[in-house]
C-alpha cells in the first residue's frame, strides 16, 4: 500500500481540515509572515470600512499551503462580512456563477480558490460583475433572444491560484491588489508552531518545535500537520509531551528526512537521477515513470525542491544538481550537468 504524503500541499478534507480551521487565525494582528501584503490589506480594509465599501479585489498566487485561504477568511471577518467559498473547477456553467453572485449581500466576500481553472465562458461573466457590479445575459435564442441586466450589491472577490501564469490578462488586471505568497522562514514557521501549540494546550520542549520548523518545508499547512502527528505519536507512544526524541521518531516514522523531504521527493530525484542520468527531461517522463500525475509533482514536489536547489527547470527539461546528488549520497553516477548549459525555462 503506498504510504500518504503527509507533506503534501494539499488539504485532505475531514478531520485534517478541521484540524487546520481550528489552528487558523482570525484577526490580521494575528497573521505571521508577508508584513508587505498584510499592511496593504489594514490600509485597504481601513479604507473600505470608513467609506461603508466594498474592499477591492484581491489576487493571492503562490504554492499552496502557504495561507491564501486563510487571509480570505481573515479579510472577510475584518470586514464583518460572510464569506462564500467556491472553486474555479466548480462552477462549470454560468448560471452556477450568477447564482452566487445574486445571492452575495453588500461588502460580502466571494473567495474563488483556483481561480485559474474557470471555464473561459463563466470567466466572462466575472468581468462586469467585478468593475461595475452587475451581470448581462442573454435569454431565448435568435429573433426572439434578449439580454437580461442584473445588478449586484458591491462585493470583494478574493481569487486564489497556484499558477498565476495561467490567469488571463483580462482578469488579472481587474484584481487591485496582487501578491505573491513565498515559503515561510524558519522563524516564521516556529512562531506558527508555538501558536498552534498553545491553541492545542499542548506540552512540549522548545527544541522539539525548532526541529518541527526546520522539517515543514517553508510551508505552515504541512507544520501544523506534522504537529498534529507528532502530538499523536507521542501521546501513544510517550507521556503526552512533545520531545525531541518524540518528534525524531514520529518523523522518522512518517519517512521524512532532515530537510523535510518525504519518499515521494526522493523517489523523484532518484528517477531523473538513476533513469534518465541527471537530465534534462520532461516532467511528463517522470511522472509516467513514478506512476504519478503530473500536477501532482508539478505542484506538489517541485516547488520546495526547486526552492532548495535540488532540481533545475529548463527549456529542456528537469536536471537533478549536485546538491542532490549529495543529499541522496550518490556517488557512483557521473555528476550532473550544470544548469547553466541549458536555457532556463
Amino acid at each position: 500500500m503506498a504510504r500518504e504524503k503527509i507533506i503534501s500541499l494539499e488539504s485532505t478534507g475531514g478531520e485534517d481540515e478541521q484540524f487546520n480551521a481550528s489552528l487558523r487565525p482570525t484577526r490580521l494582528d494575528e497573521c505571521i509572515g508577508v508584513a508587505d501584503l498584510l499592511e496593504k490589506l489594514r490600509i485597504s480594509i481601513a479604507a473600505a470600512r470608513g467609506r461603508d465599501e466594498a474592499m477591492e479585489h484581491v489576487l493571492l498566487h503562490g504554492p499552496p499551503g502557504l495561507g491564501k485561504t486563510t487571509l480570505a477568511y481573515v479579510i472577510a471577518n475584518e470586514m464583518g462580512s460572510t464569506i462564500r467559498v467556491t472553486s474555479g473547477p466548480a462552477l462549470t456553467r454560468a448560471g452556477d456563477l450568477i447564482g452566487i453572485l445574486t445571492n452575495l449581500e453588500r461588502r460580502d466576500v466571494l473567495f474563488i480558490d483556483e481561480v485559474h481553472r474557470l471555464p473561459p465562458a463563466v470567466e466572462e461573466y466575472i468581468y462586469p460583475a467585478m468593475e461595475d457590479f452587475k451581470v448581462d445575459f442573454v435569454v431565448d435564442s435568435g429573433m426572439h433572444s434578449r439580454t437580461i441586466n442584473l445588478p449586484l450589491k458591491p462585493f470583494t472577490l478574493i481569487g486564489a491560484t497556484t499558477r498565476a501564469g495561467l490567469l488571463s490578462p483580462p482578469l488579472r488586471t481587474r484584481f487591485g491588489i496582487t501578491h505573491h505568497l513565498d515559503f515561510w522562514s524558519a522563524d516564521e514557521l516556529l512562531a506558527r508552531l508555538r501558536m498552534s501549540a498553545a491553541m492545542l494546550k499542548l506540552k512540549c520542549d522548545p527544541a522539539a518545535l525548532e526541529l518541527l520548523a526546520g522539517r515543514a518545508r517553508g510551508t505552515p499547512r504541512i507544520a501544523n500537520r506534522l504537529l498534529r502527528r507528532c502530538r499523536d505519536y507521542a501521546q501513544v507512544k510517550g507521556d503526552g509531551r512533545l520531545t525531541v526524541a518524540a518528534v525524531e521518531a514520529a518523523l522518522k516514522l512518517e519517512a521524512i528526512d532532515a530537510l523535510g523531504l518525504d519518499e515521494l521527493d526522493r523517489r523523484m530525484l532518484r528517477t531523473i537521477i538513476e533513469v534518465y542520468k541527471s537530465g534534462p527531461v520532461g516532467i511528463e517522463a517522470v511522472a509516467a515513470t513514478l506512476g504519478e500525475e503530473t500536477d501532482t509533482l508539478v505542484d506538489v514536489v517541485e516547488p520546495f525542491l526547486l526552492q532548495i536547489g535540488m532540481l533545475a527547470r529548463t527549456r529542456r527539461g528537469r536536471l537533478a544538481t549536485l546538491k542532490a546528488y549529495e543529499h541522496l549520497g550518490v556517488k557512483h553516477l557521473a555528476p550532473p550537468p550544470s544548469p547553466q548549459l541549458f536555457e532556463a525555462e
